[in-house]
């Protein structure tokens, strides 16, 4: 009989919390499209893709397990002030934009394709039914949430097997002029190195409390290894979905939505049965999402405040309304309206993870903030960019490294992390 020891049970149930943490709904429409758009060099696609998508996530984990703290103390290096505006952006664009991502794929999977109602009318009763769980803190979701996501990487697993056994490995051209870095700016549509600077502390506590009496390095070590399975499933399953997709892109036309080419693919592979489970699944799960963040912010906004209850709920209200105003839109519009603010913000947040891993003598406070304000200065052209100035900044982009590829960032970070840690050295 096979038995699995106390360690290995603890890394596998701390790997499926971190999975579960980076596994949002949201994210399952984005890789189909992706692969029917790559073509032949799907691969490719998927290394940039799951760069940021999968990587940079999991080290978002490993710094909290440095810092044993919040979202504040990612920036604070930088300054005091600089931490707590860095925090409130990110939860703002939290509620704006995944939040409301959450009802407008839950009407295009599970609502348009039965009844003939408006989308305004399904993000109204959607977001208020979030302020309802959000005002009574319910474990229903918690619960829930635990029986979704197996459920919902079963049907996944079921997708991809089918069509990878099923279909000729036969691609056409890819659409892409950078296939690797298109598949990174896809993967920051996923907000999951966001949602580990947000959340991933929540795993990091609930270590400390299972596990009190275990030292420093023991902790370390469980969230290495839960960190690489998680990592490596979520890879697994997002390449699966790329291939999926670049095997079948003759199935459905040019201009197919992210939603309905993942049911279309579902309903192709295992029938209409299943397509309906799945988008009752994703329905629920994108539904204890939008909760997660609602209620994340409002605790944030509520701390700020000396734990103002009137505060808590005055901000479960603006988030619910910002979530019926966005939430109305189609998916494909708020990716499209969440490009600029990514474009500015996931630098930042993947610079501030990197430093927040580097041993400390690496990263002094002088160092966070050369590096932090290059990142800004150098993701503004990619900004500007991304809302329609490309001619304007197409003389400045020419002397940036990487900006023609929207990461003009990249290099220079590098350069001043190097050299103001050399300036430091020498002046010490």
């Amino acid at each position: 009989m096979f038995v699995i020891n106390k360690e290995t049970k603890e890394v596998l149930v701390t790997a499926f919390a971190l999975f579960s943490l980076f596994f949002g709904a949201g994210n399952l429409i984005l890789p189909p499209l992706l692969g029917n758009k790559s073509g032949e060099l799907w691969w490719l696609v998927a290394l940039g893709f799951c760069a940021s998508a999968v990587l940079i996530p999991i080290m978002g984990i490993m710094a909290h397990a440095k810092l044993q703290g919040t979202i504040f103390d990612f920036g604070k290096k930088v300054s005091p002030t600089f931490g707590l505006i860095y925090s409130l952006l990110i939860y703002i664009i939290s509620i704006s934009l995944p939040s409301p991502r959450t009802a407008a794929v839950t009407h295009e999977m599970a609502i348009q394709p039965f009844f003939d109602s408006p989308p305004l009318l399904t993000s109204i009763i959607y977001f208020s039914l979030v302020f309802v769980f959000v005002i009574n803190r319910s474990k229903i979701l918690d619960i829930l949430g635990k029986l979704l996501t197996p459920a919902i990487i079963l049907i996944l697993f079921l997708i991809i097997g089918t069509a990878i056994f099923s279909y000729d490995f036969v691609f056409n051209e890819t659409v892409f002029p950078n296939p690797f870095s298109d598949g990174i700016l896809e993967g920051y549509q996923t907000f999951d190195a966001i949602g580990a600077v947000v959340v991933g502390g929540v795993i990091i506590v609930s270590i400390n409390l299972k596990k009190k009496n275990a030292s420093y390095d023991e902790k370390k070590r469980l969230i290495r290894r839960s960190g690489r399975l998680a990592g490596l499933s979520l890879f697994l399953i997002y390449a699966g979905l790329i291939v999926t997709g670049a095997l079948m892109q003759g199935e459905f036309s040019a201009d197919v939505s992210r939603t309905a080419l993942l049911s279309g693919i579902s309903l192709k592979t295992l029938g209409g049965t299943a397509n309906l489970f799945l988008s009752i699944l994703v329905s629920l799960a994108c539904f204890t999402t939008a909760v997660g963040i609602v209620t994340g912010t409002a605790d944030f906004i509520k701390y700020r405040f000396h734990d103002s209850q009137p505060v808590y709920l005055a901000t479960a209200i603006l988030g619910c309304v910002l979530g019926i105003l966005m939430g109305q839109f189609n998916v494909g519009y708020i990716i499209a309206v969440a490009l600029p603010a990514l474009m500015f913000i996931y630098p930042i947040t993947i610079v501030l993870i990197l430093l927040n891993i580097v041993p400390n003598k690496f990263a002094s406070e002088k160092v966070f903030r050369a590096v932090v304000i290059t990142t800004i200065i150098f993701s503004v052209p990619d900004f500007l960019g991304s809302i329609g100035l490309t001619e304007t900044i197409s003389k400045v982009q020419f002397f940036i490294p990487l900006s023609p590829y929207s990461l003009g960032w990249v290099l220079p970070a590098g350069v001043v992390f190097v050299a103001a840690n050399l300036l430091q050295k020498k002046q010490s």
